[in-house]
């Protein structure tokens, strides 16, 4: 089934719609890359990794997404200057979407954003399951099955996303990019080296959490 689908941020500040959503339309995978995790500690929320440090993800393309309260509350990190752009809510700290330049049209939204909004449906029923697990070797403890190499369907199917998006324009409009410039509608910081160094003893690969 089709729907639209509300986001929101934990405090309901920042709010928005993911239209035309579906288990076809979307890509959802389990990423534990240290960047994820490192950008979660950073927010200070690493409530919303799992047991083995992993986020739950929902990539969609950057025309389905739009934003229509809160929008003066968006902000972004890097982690190094040319590192993906990793947008939350500076009310309340709480991940709004990870993305490339436009030309690589994808964001990645962090499921949680979708349980926080009033008519929120469990993730499963409105964007199927999981379809697999990324960069498990940064995973804490041992790697999840099929992480560590993830399969051939699942890279298939996420090129296959990332192209049609880019053949059908689907990067415009875009929800943190201006069209005109092609740069960032809201501020973006990036990390120091310092900053950097005091996340990654946070992030795994490390012993699994006591």
């Amino acid at each position: 089934m089709i729907r639209d689908v509300e986001l929101q941020c934990r405090c309901g500040k920042v709010h928005g719609w993911l239209r035309g959503a579906s288990p076809d339309a979307v890509n959802r995978v389990v990423c534990y890359c240290d960047d994820c995790q490192a950008f979660l500690h950073h927010l200070g929320r690493a409530d919303l990794l799992d047991e083995r440090g992993g986020s739950d993800i929902v990539q969609v393309a950057p025309s389905t997404i739009s934003f229509d309260r809160g929008r003066e509350l968006i902000a972004a990190v890097r982690l190094t200057p040319k590192a993906i752009y990793r947008w939350y809510a500076s009310c309340c700290k709480a991940p709004l979407g990870n993305t490339a330049e436009p030309r690589l049209p994808f964001v990645g939204i962090v499921t949680e954003l979708f349980q926080r909004a009033p008519s929120a449906r469990p993730c499963d029923e409105v964007f199927g399951a999981p379809r697999g697990r990324l960069y498990g070797k940064f995973a804490v403890g041992e790697p999840p099955p099929g992480s560590v190499r993830p399969g051939v369907r699942l890279m298939v199917c996420m090129i296959g996303k990332l192209l049609g998006w880019k053949l059908r324009g689907a990067a415009w409009p875009h929800p943190f990019f201006d069209r005109a410039s092609g740069e960032p509608k809201y501020p973006v910081t990036v990390l120091s080296t310092a900053e950097r160094d005091a996340l990654r003893p946070l992030c795994g690969p490390r012993p699994a959490r006591a």
